[in-house]
C-alpha cells in the first residue's frame, strides 16, 4: 500500500487536532490535571498558595494512592478489570476539591471521599455503567458525614494561568465549547446578579464568579465527563443550563445545601435517564475484510441498543499490551438500528495499536462491553433536505448506518468518496444497493467500480440537479458533530489511513476543472454544482476534515457538519 498522502499545509486547528488525536480523552485529562497539580506545588513553594508544601504533598499522595488502591481492590472483589487512568483522574480531582491539611478529621474525610468515589463506580452503577461522577459522589457523601467538606480550592486566582489553557484544551478536544458556554453563561449570570444585589461592582462580580468560584474547573473536568453525558447535543445543552441553575442558585434544605458536587450529581442523574442506560455486553459474531487495509467486526448485543444512524459506540477493550491510550475506543455504528447486530469498520493495516490487536484477536463467542452510545452526526429531520456526504478513506463508516436505513432512497443524497485506490473503497456492495448517487476521487487514477461516477472523466449532469424545496439555506456555520470527539476514547483506527482533500493532486477532475488541480472549492463546485443547497457532512481524519471543510465552504456550502477521527 502506498504511504499516506498528507496535505501540504495544516491549519492551526488541524495541527492541534492531529496533536491531541495522539491521546485518548482520559489520557489528556490525566495529563492536564497532573500538570495542574505540579503547578499548584510550584505556586505553594513560591508563596502564592499558603497550604504548606508538606500538607499538599501528603494530600496528593493520599488522594492518588487511596483511589488507586481502593479501585484495584474493588475491581478484584467484583472480578472486573480495573481502569487505572480513571482512578488516577478521580484522585487528582479530589486533590483539588478538598483542602490540604494535617488535621486528623480532615485527613479522615479525604480518605473516606477517596474510598467512596471508587466504590461509587461499582455500587452506583447500572449494567456496568457508573451513574454518577465518582469524585462528586465521594465528596457529596463525605460532606453529609461532617468529616470534611469540599472547598474546590482549585478556584484560586493564582491557578488561572494554567487552569484556563487546560480547560480550553479539554473542551476543544471534546468539542464541548457550546455546552461549556451555556453552563458558564447561566451560572455566571446568576452568581453575578446575586453579587450585584450585595453591592459589588459589575467587574468585581464577574471576577469573583469566574476566578474565585469553581465554574471553570467544574465545566472543564467534571461536567463534560464522557460517561455521564446524554447522547445528543440538544440534550447536553439543556443539561448544561439545568446544572448551571442548580450550581448557582442558593438553597438550603436542612442538611442538604447547594454545592457544585450536588449540582453535578443532579445533572448525572438526568443524563442517565436520557441516554443508553448501562453497558451492553457484545458477543463477537465474526469479521470480514472490507479492503486490503480495513476490516468489519460484527457483534450481537445482549439487549437492544438504542441509537440513531450516524452515532458511535464506545467499547471497553481490555488488552494486556498497553500502548498508553487506555482501554476505551469509539467506533461509528455501520449497521442499521434494530438490525440485531452492531457492526464497525476499522482500519487494520500496520502498525496496529493494542486495541486493534485486541479486536483482531477476538474469537466467535468472545465478549466485550459497550459502555456508551452518542454523537450528533445525524442527517436533517426533513427528508426533503438534500445532503452531500464527503468521506475520506474509511471515514465512510458513519454514513453506512444512514444508507442502511434507507437514506439513499428516501432523500436526495450525493456521496463523494476520496480513496488512495479503487481497492480501498469499502462497503462496495452496500453502496451499490444504497440508492445514493456516488462520486469517487481516486488518488492513483484507478477506475472506481462501475456503479460509482469517476470524477476524473466527468460526472453526469444528474449529480448536480437543483434540490428545490427544502434546500438548506442556514447561516454560514460549521457544525462540529464529531462523534469521535464527544469525550470518548478516540481510537481513530477508522481513518488513520484516510487521505485529505488536498491529497488528490494531479487527478483530472470533472468538466470545468483544470486537470491537475487539487480538490479545492472550484473543483468541488464542479463536481456538485448545487452544493449551496445541500447540508454538507465531512468525515475523516482531522487533517482531511479541515481541508475538506475549507473546500466545501469555498464551494458555497452554508452548513458543514464534521466528524473527525483522531488517531489511535
Amino acid at each position: 500500500m502506498s504511504p499516506v498522502v498528507t496535505p501540504t499545509a495544516f491549519s492551526p486547528a488541524g495541527r492541534l487536532d492531529t496533536m491531541l488525536g495522539k491521546y485518548t480523552m482520559y489520557r489528556l485529562i490525566l495529563l492536564v490535571l497532573a500538570a495542574l497539580a505540579v503547578y499548584s506545588l510550584l505556586l505553594n513553594a513560591l508563596g502564592w498558595l499558603t497550604f504548606g508544601l508538606p500538607q499538599m504533598l501528603l494530600h496528593l499522595a493520599l488522594c492518588l494512592g487511596l483511589t488507586y488502591a481502593s479501585n484495584r481492590g474493588l475491581a478484584a472483589l467484583f472480578q472486573v478489570r480495573p481502569h487505572s487512568e480513571s482512578s488516577l483522574i478521580t484522585g487528582l480531582l479530589l486533590y483539588f476539591l478538598f483542602w490540604p491539611s494535617f488535621v486528623p478529621m480532615d485527613v479522615a474525610g479525604v480518605a473516606l471521599a477517596c474510598v467512596l468515589a471508587s466504590a461509587s463506580k461499582y455500587a452506583l452503577a447500572w449494567r456496568g455503567r457508573h451513574v454518577f461522577n465518582p469524585a462528586a459522589a465521594g465528596a457529596f457523601v463525605t460532606g453529609l458525614t461532617g468529616l470534611n467538606v469540599a472547598t474546590w480550592w482549585a478556584a484560586t486566582p493564582a491557578m488561572l494561568w494554567l487552569l484556563v489553557p487546560g480547560v480550553l484544551l479539554v473542551v476543544y478536544r471534546t468539542r464541548k465549547f457550546l455546552m461549556a458556554a451555556v453552563f458558564l453563561v447561566v451560572a455566571t449570570s446568576i452568581v453575578t446578579a446575586e453579587l450585584l444585589q450585595a453591592g459589588m461592582t459589575l467587574g468585581s462580580s464577574l471576577w469573583q464568579a469566574l476566578a474565585q468560584r469553581p465554574l471553570l474547573f467544574f465545566v472543564g473536568f467534571m461536567l463534560t465527563e464522557p460517561l455521564t453525558l446524554p447522547p445528543r447535543r440538544w440534550q447536553q445543552l439543556a443539561l448544561a443550563a439545568v446544572v448551571g441553575v442548580v450550581f448557582a442558585v442558593p438553597y438550603n434544605f436542612g442538611f442538604i445545601a447547594n454545592s457544585p458536587e450536588l449540582a453535578l450529581l443532579v445533572g448525572n442523574l438526568l443524563a442517565f435517564l436520557a441516554g443508553q442506560r448501562g453497558g451492553v455486553k457484545l458477543t463477537f459474531a465474526g469479521s470480514r475484510a472490507l479492503t486490503p487495509s480495513t476490516t468489519e467486526f460484527a457483534f450481537e448485543p445482549s439487549r437492544p441498543v438504542r441509537f440513531v444512524p450516524g452515532q458511535y459506540m464506545e467499547l471497553d477493550l481490555p488488552h494486556a499490551e498497553s500502548d498508553g491510550k487506555g482501554r476505551r475506543r469509539v467506533f461509528s455504528l455501520t449497521s442499521a438500528p434494530g438490525s440485531g447486530t452492531v457492526k464497525f469498520g476499522v482500519r487494520t493495516s500496520e502498525p496496529l495499536s493494542a486495541a486493534k490487536k485486541a479486536l483482531l484477536g477476538l474469537k466467535p463467542g468472545d465478549h466485550v462491553t459497550a459502555t456508551s452510545v452518542g454523537g450528533d452526526f445525524v442527517l436533517p429531520r426533513d427528508p426533503r433536505t438534500p445532503v452531500l456526504l464527503i468521506a475520506a478513506g474509511i471515514g465512510i463508516t458513519p454514513y453506512l448506518a444512514h444508507l442502511a436505513s434507507g437514506a439513499g432512497r428516501d432523500r436526495d443524497v450525493v456521496l463523494l468518496i476520496l480513496a488512495r485506490n479503487s481497492h480501498e473503497i469499502a462497503y462496495a456492495s452496500e453502496l451499490e444497493a444504497s440508492g445514493a448517487r456516488i462520486i469517487a476521487l481516486i488518488a492513483d487514477g484507478s477506475a472506481p467500480p462501475p456503479f460509482i461516477a469517476d470524477a476524473r472523466t466527468g460526472v453526469s449532469s444528474g449529480i448536480g440537479v437543483s434540490s428545490g424545496a427544502g434546500a438548506t439555506t442556514g447561516s454560514d456555520a460549521t457544525v462540529g458533530n464529531g462523534s469521535r470527539n464527544d469525550g470518548a476514547m478516540s481510537d481513530g483506527a477508522m481513518s488513520d489511513g484516510a487521505i485529505s482533500a488536498s491529497a488528490i493532486a494531479g487527478t483530472p477532475a470533472a468538466d470545468g476543472v483544470n486537470p491537475g488541480a487539487r480538490l479545492d472549492g472550484a473543483m468541488l463546485k464542479a463536481l456538485v454544482p448545487d452544493i449551496a443547497n445541500r447540508a454538507v457532512y465531512v468525515s475523516g481524519s482531522p487533517a482531511s476534515v479541515a481541508s475538506l471543510r475549507r473546500a466545501a465552504k469555498q464551494a458555497g456550502a452554508h452548513r458543514v457538519h464534521v466528524d473527525s477521527f483522531s488517531g489511535y
